[in-house]
């Protein structure tokens, strides 16, 4: 009864608990929350949302998927990875940290769950393998690169553009640098000098939570974050005033498009519940359907506005008596004016105010309490646009976390269940999503410290979940002042270690096909960047792709009769003895549609070099399968070769051949009496068919040396 309890409560399992293993788990617990919460805000900005939607991530999916998880020191929540192909997904969608986007990035969630929940629940969790070992170090290389230098604005304090070309966005950037803001590079620095000394001076110590603290509390103490307000109409540039009305412009009409929509959706619903004829319908339907494209199009411009808006660096004249305060683009106050020192940047811009950054960048604002448990609203289209990154976040997302677990438990000797994994992470993200959280996986740098913390139970991420819970009841206030630059050191600091071109060179030398599979991969997942989904599928094509053409020319080796007794290929010994009567030949590999040409080929070609030959030896040993093409090739082979005074002979076929065989008849055909057990069985049936002559033929292992 227990056992068929624990298969659907896998956290059954941990009862009866022990006082030590409670006192161990709590510690762990509390040692995995010190990291989760600097990071999970980290990787929610990532995501590009708000930093706060990183703690709601971090709480019940990491409680979730350790209580119907298989592994007990697998730490879920937000990862790098996973965040940042969030972003790429909605990136082209909505802006970032927009309630639009927001929406998006918990319907993904929800998607992504619902993904793997149903692999899990069908016993699905081979697929992964589709997504091979080199196609995920390629991709894994590129993200890490591409993450980091995503942060690298951030540490510069300033603007990023967003386009459909993240290298070029890059290098846009890079051409800034002269408007760098120096106390946030000084944050960064310093949250990097902070992380580096203790991991080797303090290794046992959070040094991500001490860098995070000392931080907050030397932004706080110096002021960092400086804000202030201004209208559009004191922007005293031109061009820069025309195109903030151009954006408050598009804003007003993307509202009104969004009522438009609204109304006529309600429009066609209850057309439909009258049954209205279906040519009023499909009008109502394709009104809607320009509406939705003029709004994303609107969307778009208006993106494209914001970030032009965000690049402008500012100098302000102060208020005058009656003067109003004025705006000048950096170094074109005019002679005589007096500014108040301070260089700023627009961070917003609604209903003509201006909301201005004079200062570093923090976490400002964080609500206090949970979200309301909601299920995420969405409509066809937002799931059909969803639908890809969804299945390949999905399956990234799982392969991180099985990988994790399995490599813990190689040291734990815990036995990891796949199938339950997905159902755990599949939970995680569908109960994420009812809180307001974006995509979650297993993270590797918190499950090793939850492991290095003797971590007995996932009651140890049940403790962490506690924490970040009281984090978000009470402590929120003490993360306002937290540096934007703080966070991207964070990342930084994290994914250095995914970095890892030993493992492409050793993809490489393994097969030469990994090696390609790896490299096109890295190198297209950052061409195609931001859209990392194209990068992987143009990956795992090109790996299926190998590997169905190495299975198309499998080795075909003729054998021949070694000193030791042994047959093995005469390509790799030609000094062996052959016979001109019989051929033996050996094919490795299955035996199928794609290749059934190719053992044609090879077996008529051995036959025509021997053209005494009376019989062919099929040596099965390597033939694993047996497809209806490779089914019907021995049959039209065998036909030939007999209608030529030559018979085919098979050795060692495996039961799932033989069956292949008996089913469709073509064992009866061909008999019994030419169908062995192994080689020297066949070969002695042969050498006593052809009588006198096989007596002394090599290949008779009557023949063989004594051994």
């Amino acid at each position: 009864m227990r056992n068929r309890i624990a298969r659907f409560f896998p956290f059954v399992s941990w009862w009866p608990l022990r006082g030590e293993t409670l006192r161990t788990d709590l510690i762990a617990g509390i040692t995995v929350a010190l990291v989760l919460i600097p990071q999970s805000m980290a990787y929610a900005q990532l995501a590009g949302m708000p930093a706060y939607y990183g703690l709601y991530a971090a709480f019940l999916p990491s409680m979730i998927a350790a209580l119907w998880g298989s592994s007990a020191q697998l730490a879920t929540g937000p990862v790098a990875v996973v965040s940042l192909l969030t972003a790429s997904a909605l990136a082209p969608l909505a802006a970032s940290a927009s309630e639009q986007f927001i929406a998006l990035a918990v319907l993904l969630a929800l998607m992504v769950g619902l993904i793997q929940l149903t692999l899990g629940a069908f016993k699905l969790g081979v697929v992964v393998n589709f997504l091979s070992h080199p196609v995920i170090v390629g991709f894994t290389n590129a993200a890490a690169i591409i993450i980091g230098l995503s942060q690298i604005n951030k540490l510069f304090g300033i603007s990023i553009g967003r386009s459909e070309y993240f290298l070029s966005d890059v290098a846009g950037m890079l051409q800034q640098v002269s408007a760098l803001h120096v106390p946030t590079l000084m944050m960064g620095v310093g949250a990097f000098v902070i992380i580096i000394a203790m991991k080797r001076f303090t290794p046992r110590l959070p040094n991500v939570l001490f860098a995070v603290a000392l931080t907050t509390l030397a932004s706080w103490g110096i002021g960092f974050e400086h804000n202030s307000t201004s209208r559009v109409e004191y922007i005293m540039d031109r061009d820069v005033g025309m195109l903030a009305q151009e954006f408050m412009r598009t804003e007003t009409h993307t509202v009104e498009l969004k009522e438009h929509i609204t109304q006529h959706a309600a429009e066609l619903k209850q057309l439909q519940q009258q049954g209205t004829s279906s040519q009023h319908v499909a009008a109502v339907r394709y009104e809607i359907e320009l509406l939705q494209l003029e709004l994303r199009n609107a969307d778009a411009e208006n993106r494209k506005n914001s970030r032009s808006l965000r690049n402008f660096i500012f100098q302000r004249v102060p208020e005058q008596g009656e003067v109003s305060p004025r705006l000048y683009l950096d170094g074109q106050v005019p002679v005589g004016e007096t500014s108040d020192r301070y260089r700023w940047r627009i961070g917003s811009l609604r209903n003509g105010e201006l909301k201005l950054l004079g200062g570093g960048e923090v976490v400002g604002s964080i609500p206090s309490g949970l979200p309301p448990l909601s299920l995420p609203g969405f409509g066809w289209s937002d799931i059909g646009m969803l639908l890809s990154s969804a299945l390949i976040i999905s399956l990234v997302g799982f392969m991180e976390a099985i990988s994790i677990a399995k490599a813990m438990a190689a040291k734990t000797k815990q036995r990891i269940d796949p199938n339950q994994e997905l159902l755990g992470q599949g939970l995680a993200n569908v109960v994420g999503s009812l809180c307001h959280s974006f995509p979650v996986s297993g993270s590797f740098s918190r499950s090793a410290v939850n492991l290095n913390a003797n971590a007995r139970t996932g009651l140890s991420s049940v403790f962490a979940s506690a924490i970040v819970l009281l984090t978000l009841l009470f402590l929120t206030p003490l993360l306002y002042h937290l540096p934007q630059a703080v966070l991207a050191a964070v990342i930084i600091m994290a994914v250095s270690g995914l970095i890892n071109f030993a493992a492409l060179k050793h993809a490489w030398l393994v097969h030469k096909h990994d090696g390609i599979a790896a490299g096109v991969t890295f190198v297209a997942t950052l061409a195609f960047a931001p859209h990392l989904d194209n990068g992987i599928l143009l990956g795992a094509a090109v790996a299926i792709v190998l590997f169905l053409y190495r299975t198309m020319k499998p080795r075909v080796a003729r054998l021949g009769r070694h000193t030791d007794g042994t047959l093995r290929d005469i390509k790799v010994y030609p000094e062996m003895a052959t016979s001109e009567q019989v051929i033996p030949l050996r094919f490795d590999g299955q035996l199928y549609f794609a290749n059934v040409a190719y053992f044609e080929d090879a077996l008529l070609e051995a036959v025509a070099s021997e053209p005494h030959a009376k019989y062919v030896l099929m040596v099965g040993n390597g033939i694993n399968s047996l497809d209806a093409s490779g089914e019907g090739i021995i049959k039209a082979l065998y036909e030939r070769l007999r209608d030529n005074g030559v018979t085919l002979v098979f050795s060692g076929l495996k039961k799932q051949v033989l069956d292949v065989m008996h089913r469709t008849g073509l064992f009866d055909e061909i008999g019994q009496t030419r169908i062995f057990p192994n080689e020297d069985m066949a070969l002695t049936a042969i050498c006593r068919w052809l009588g006198e002559a096989g007596k002394d033929d090599p290949l008779n292992p009557a023949n063989k040396p004594p051994p």
